[in-house]
């Protein structure tokens, strides 16, 4: 039996050559000083190989059209098995293979691995780290949401700033007039079909040079015997993957990834925001005014990608300890702070209505359609605590009767009289009597009435702001004057779509002195609680058009 499997082996090896080439990898001579610090290349790599994966099953439900793209992403997050954590994987695994590329990256710069003969995988390296920011500016349109939508507006317009190339750089990303299908074919063509088989191509090369040149020893460690890769080597790269893939997953599991509403190209009060990991680059065109704007969005970034190109040019020094490499480390450390400071300044000054998302539209918004005295239903069947004894949705405990069964629902009055004298209109029931007005017992009703088994995952959703806004917007007597979702009088604005018509600030201060803002007005001054204040005008601004 071993002679006929040594047999198909050779048989294998001889027509293939593939067990000779893994033999010949893992056993590779390496530095005897080559340890943990050099495990950053085989985490990147990984994340690459996470980020490909995910790319493609998210691909297979993904509909690369502008509209579709988010309705097809909505039911990729909402319906489809395991589209959540697909989604949280490849957000956060963006994020990540940017980081381990720039730790790897800083880690050969202060070891001074891409002197003679290294410079061309030094140079390699740079072109990688590019392509990797590339991936996160080429996906940052394919959500299509409105975050999406006017971070690409930027993006275009800085594009179109550069000397010379500007114009043509505009039109190559479809970024002349709005942002539209070309636009968005444009950055899923780069982003899907160019960038993936250039990463492929860069990263073999990378590994290619490396392995011709070998790892670059410490200073002195030229005539120590060397080690091989396997099985040392090989056995913290496999724990530094593991520690990495463990964060991924976590960060997907746990911090939910938003998902703003659908693009909308007549939203100009939206402050478009990019990414954490291009903030210091947006905070730096701050610095710049007028004709002097080019020099931070093209002159600056273009000078320091010339810089790194060129440093095994400019250092051309005998290799070091680390602990020596003084000018290296102060480099280090003063990029650190300057991207650290910028970045911090740039989230420092972000408005207080951008960054925020006030309804995750990754998950059911099916709450968004209910009256305000319904969603404030909501808030009192959380009050009472009703999924102890009632199942909704995903939630509950079935000791009472599923309340999403149309067949259990009564009329409102039957209700409101069940919630205050249970055990009289269900004799031998357990459930306790309610203690809330006849008015928050009718909301409470109104909720149960609509609940069905199609919605109830949905209404079950409902964010904390919303249902405490309704029950401030129901304590006020609001829909006396105002319409939400079709129900209320007409004396005032209707108030679905107040975000494109007001400012959060305008809307508060409106509260607080409506003949300041709205001359002749009717309303009354509202002194409310400050939080009850936030609650209700996020509520408000979270109302579809």
């Amino acid at each position: 039996m071993r002679r006929r499997i040594r047999g198909v082996n050779d048989w294998l090896d001889h027509r293939t050559g593939i067990q000779t080439a893994v033999r010949n990898f893992l056993y590779e001579e390496i530095p005897a000083s080559s340890g943990w610090h050099q495990v950053f290349g085989s985490v990147a790599m990984f994340l690459f190989m996470v980020q490909a994966f995910t790319g493609i099953m998210l691909a297979f439900n993904y509909a690369p059209t502008p509209g579709e793209a988010y309705n097809s992403l909505r039911y990729i997050l909402t319906e489809l098995t395991c589209g959540r954590l697909m989604r949280g994987l490849h957000h956060w695994g963006a994020s990540m293979i940017i980081v381990v590329v720039v730790l790897h990256m800083v880690q050969v710069f202060l070891y001074g691995a891409y002197k003679k003969p290294r410079e061309a995988t030094w140079m390699v390296g740079v072109v990688l780290l590019l392509v990797t920011l590339a991936y996160g500016l080429t996906g940052y349109l394919l959500p299509w949401d409105n975050r999406a939508y006017w971070g690409t507006v930027v993006t275009t317009q800085i594009a179109g700033q550069a000397p010379v190339l500007g114009p043509y750089l505009s039109r190559l990303l479809g970024g002349e007039g709005a942002i539209g299908v070309v636009t968005f074919a444009r950055f899923y063509g780069l982003h899907v079909l160019l960038l993936p088989p250039a990463t492929i191509a860069l990263v073999v090369l990378h590994v290619f040079l490396v392995r011709k040149h070998g790892v670059a020893p410490m200073p002195g460690d030229e005539i120590v015997a060397k080690k091989k890769f396997y099985p040392e080597q090989v056995f913290k790269d496999t724990v530094a993957i593991f520690v990495a893939f463990a964060v991924l997953f976590t960060l997907a599991i746990a911090v939910r990834v938003p998902l703003e509403q659908l693009a909308d190209p007549t939203d100009t009060s939206y402050v478009p925001r990019p990414e954490w990991y291009f903030l210091f680059l947006f905070q730096t065109l701050k610095l710049f005014s007028g004709p002097l704007e080019v020099v931070g969005s093209v002159v600056l970034p273009g000078l320091a990608v010339l810089a790194l190109i060129l440093v095994p040019f400019i250092d051309r020094s005998k290799m070091v300890k680390v602990t020596r490499r003084t000018a290296a480390l102060a480099f280090v450390l003063l990029a650190a702070i300057g991207w650290g400071g910028l970045t911090a300044a740039a989230v420092k000054s972000t408005p207080k209505d951008a960054g925020t998302v006030a309804v995750d539209y990754s998950a059911p918004t099916d709450w968004m359609q209910l009256s305000p005295e319904e969603m404030a239903g909501v808030a009192y069947f959380r009050q009472e605590n009703c999924v102890s004894c009632h199942v909704v949705g995903e939630h509950g405990t079935a000791v009472g009767p599923d309340l999403t069964k149309t067949s259990i629902h009564k009329d409102a009055a039957w209700m409101i009289q069940h919630f205050k004298r249970p055990s009289a209109m269900r004799p031998g029931t357990s459930m306790p009597a309610i203690q809330l007005t006849d008015a928050q017992l009718n909301s409470l009703a109104a909720f149960l009435l609509k609940l069905n088994e199609n919605n109830a995952t949905a209404l079950d959703n409902a964010p904390e702001f919303a249902t405490e806004g309704a029950l401030v917007y129901q304590a006020n007597h609001c829909g006396a004057c105002h319409v939400v979702n079709g129900v209320g009088m007409k004396i005032g604005p209707a108030l679905n779509g107040i975000s494109k018509r007001q400012s959060r600030s305008w809307v508060e201060d409106h509260f607080l002195d409506p003949q300041k803002l709205a001359p002749g007005s009717i309303m009354p001054p509202y002194k409310l609680r400050a939080k009850d204040l936030e609650n209700l005008t996020t509520y408000l601004f979270a109302l579809p058009e």
